[in-house]
């Protein structure tokens, strides 16, 4: 068996990504406003990443008009939401392994 590290997806498991993916599997979408106050990012950090994400196919983004105002909203794809649910398992057993080698 291997370890649970070498489980851990580099897409997913950069912090600011990992974090865009768990604040979209809290909710259907967020707008990317939201996304950077939630995760403390500038506009160029936070449109890096969703654009990483974005060509992973981990992530769907949606720009529109919302009245005259410019909106962009961002969705995890049903590979991202299984992308997360894997990195979080894989860092699960990685705890288990830790807790129960101390």
């Amino acid at each position: 068996m291997s370890h649970p590290a070498l489980r851990l997806d580099d897409t997913v498991h950069q912090r600011v990504r990992l974090g865009i993916l768990a604040v979209l599997s809290e909710a259907k979408r967020a707008d990317f406003s939201y996304l950077r106050e939630a995760l403390n990012l500038t506009d160029g950090n936070l449109s890096r990443h969703i654009q990483v994400l974005e060509e992973a196919g981990l992530v769907r983004v949606e720009k529109g008009f919302e009245g005259r105002r410019p909106r962009t909203w961002v969705e995890a794809t049903r590979r991202g939401r299984d992308a997360l649910q894997a990195e979080l398992g894989a860092l699960r057993d990685l705890i288990s392994r830790v807790d129960h080698a101390g």
